[in-house]
């Protein structure tokens, strides 16, 4: 399955960051490409929402951020074992699954601890003393099942005891000296067809009797050992082997380590780096929103390649990217302004045209490839392009905005002045927006110039008397911007598209606001006279003025 290349613009998007997402999609789709989706990296603002109604256009995908997670890079499901299985089982699973590490679970499927396969391993392989040896940690259910014995009395409790382990294959007389002396509560003897050392087993009261080789077994055996407590099993396994897979009976709860590292699905990689760093584990458990076992992560899950690859279009910085974008591959930018500060790990395609819009870049992009964008496509490209210079009265506006507006219009079959004007009066309503944050983030883009951090929004408007009306209580949620983003300087630039002129309310270090150089209004507020254009008119001069 190939990746998922998303196209999307720049945080607070404004019409023609969405609309040339969604179009320039469209584009690489024809060109064979089916894997990009559209996507935005912020809510709609009032106008973009009226052009994708008009248009009959779903909204692009929404992007939080692009952030890689430990489910982006984990798809194995984890191989697990509950803690009262015996460890022949986990060996099995071990083996056939070629993994070094395995969860213990509980009922519910939450971590318990983990097993190694090479501390296992450590624990029965290593030399040590007869006594050390034969000393057998199980419980008579587990045995049962490690055997797959048939209980034959009281076989199913499923404490753990610790037991000493002896195969009644000697003659019986050597049988009965060597049980001299031992405690038959922690004797676990295994025999085969021997009746005289079953019966005498059963008699001394020996917490285990297993008879292997699948032999009837007599019942005076059975009726002795149920008068003096001892547990019968009988396999169908011969001795040798019952007596290699009885040391391999130990529940795994017994073996498993219970120091663990976790992480939670949606963490991301970099949590996840950290967690390794922490840990001495080869493995960090990752857990589903119910914190159970879904995946073992090791530090080769930390290269596994993410699934999602980006093209970014109407920016190139960093600090206006989607959250996330500088941890992401970047396969393309498609823009129209200024170049910022954007390493890549490999050579790209940059697209950069000093036009009015990036609906324009990609306009120029269908026109080269030979491409007539369909009705509802050019009518994308259209807004887009109109928003953004402002029915081509921005000074932005080039001869080829106007020459592209002209043939997206034949296109989608739009008069642009009549859908440019309906356009600009849907989002000119500042009462539509729920908060005056809201409003102010709604086309909102960062800077920074020689270590100073400021941002600049602009909305358009019909006429400047709501904005009168509502400016104390938008200055006082841009001062709370400020703060919250540690801006030093922020303004909202309000444009009146009627008259062709705006006024910018801004807010921060004071020293800096002094500096702005345009006509006072009031203390906060100033006078753009024949200013439409942020990128363009207002950004350059800020960019200027705030240099050191």
């Amino acid at each position: 399955m190939r990746d998922t290349i998303f196209v999307v613009g720049h945080r607070n998007p404004d019409t023609d960051s969405v609309c040339s997402a969604l179009a320039y999609a469209r584009l690489r789709r024809l060109q064979g490409m089916d894997n990009v989706v559209p996507a935005r990296a912020g809510y709609l603002n009032r106008q973009t929402e009226f052009v994708l109604e008009h248009l009959g256009v779903e909204p692009p995908r929404l992007l939080s951020d692009v952030v890689p997670r430990v489910r982006d890079v984990v798809k194995q499901p984890a191989v697990t074992i509950h803690a009262g299985a015996p460890l022949a089982w986990a060996l099995d699973l071990l083996h056939h699954h070629a993994i070094g590490t395995l969860p213990v679970i509980d009922r519910d499927g939450r971590a318990l601890g983990l097993l190694f396969l090479r501390q296992a391993a450590e624990k029965f392989l290593v030399a040590g003393q007869e006594g050390r040896i034969r000393r057998i940690q199980t419980s008579p259910l587990s045995l049962a099942r490690c055997l797959g014995a048939e209980v034959l009395n009281d076989g199913q409790s499923q404490e753990v005891e610790e037991f000493d382990l002896y195969v009644g294959a000697m003659a019986f007389e050597s049988f009965c000296r060597r049980m001299e002396g031992l405690d038959p509560a922690r004797l676990l003897v295994i025999t085969g067809d021997r009746d005289d050392i079953q019966l005498q087993a059963a008699r001394l009261g020996v917490r285990i009797l297993v008879v292997t080789g699948g032999q009837p077994i007599n019942t005076d055996v059975l009726e002795a050992a149920r008068a003096n407590g001892t547990n019968v099993l009988a396999t169908s396994y011969d001795t040798a082997t019952t007596a290699s897979l009885t040391r391999l009976s130990t529940p795994v709860e017994c073996l498993m380590t219970t120091e663990f590292s976790t992480a939670m699905m949606d963490e991301s990689l970099e949590t996840l780096r950290y967690r390794f760093l922490d840990s001495t584990q080869p493995g960090v458990l990752v857990l589903d929103a119910a914190h159970r076992v879904t995946a073992v992560a090791t530090k080769s899950t930390l290269l596994a390649q993410v699934p999602f690859k980006l093209m970014l279009v109407d920016h190139n910085e960093l600090s206006q990217a989607v959250p996330g974008a500088d941890r992401v591959e970047i396969l393309e930018i498609i823009d129209h302004h200024r170049l910022g500060n954007m390493p890549t790990d490999a050579p790209i395609r940059f697209v950069n045209q000093p036009l009015g819009s990036t609906c324009s870049v990609v306009a120029g992009l269908f026109r080269d490839a030979g491409i007539t964008p369909d009705a509802q496509t050019a009518g994308l490209l259209l807004a887009g392009l109109l928003s953004d210079t402002v029915l081509l009265r921005s000074p932005t506006a080039t001869d080829i905005d106007r020459e592209l507006s002209d043939w997206l219009a034949q296109a989608a079959d739009l008069d642009p002045q009549d859908f440019g004007a309906r356009m600009f009066a849907a989002g000119s309503a500042l009462a539509a927006y729920g908060t005056m944050e809201e409003l102010i983030l709604s086309d909102f883009k960062e800077y920074s110039q020689d270590g100073k951090h400021f941002g600049l929004g602009q909305v358009e408007v019909v006429n400047f008397d709501e904005f009168q009306e509502r400016r104390m209580e938008i200055a006082a949620a841009l001062e709370g911007l400020c703060q919250k983003r540690g801006l030093d300087l922020g303004g909202l630039m309000v444009t009146d598209i009627v008259r062709a002129t705006s006024l910018l309310l801004l807010s921060g270090r004071s020293e800096l606001m002094a500096r702005v150089g345009y006509p006072h209004v009031d203390t906060d507020l100033f006078e753009l006279k024949g200013v439409l254009s942020r990128k363009k008119q207002l950004l350059p001069h800020f960019l200027k003025i705030l240099k050191s």
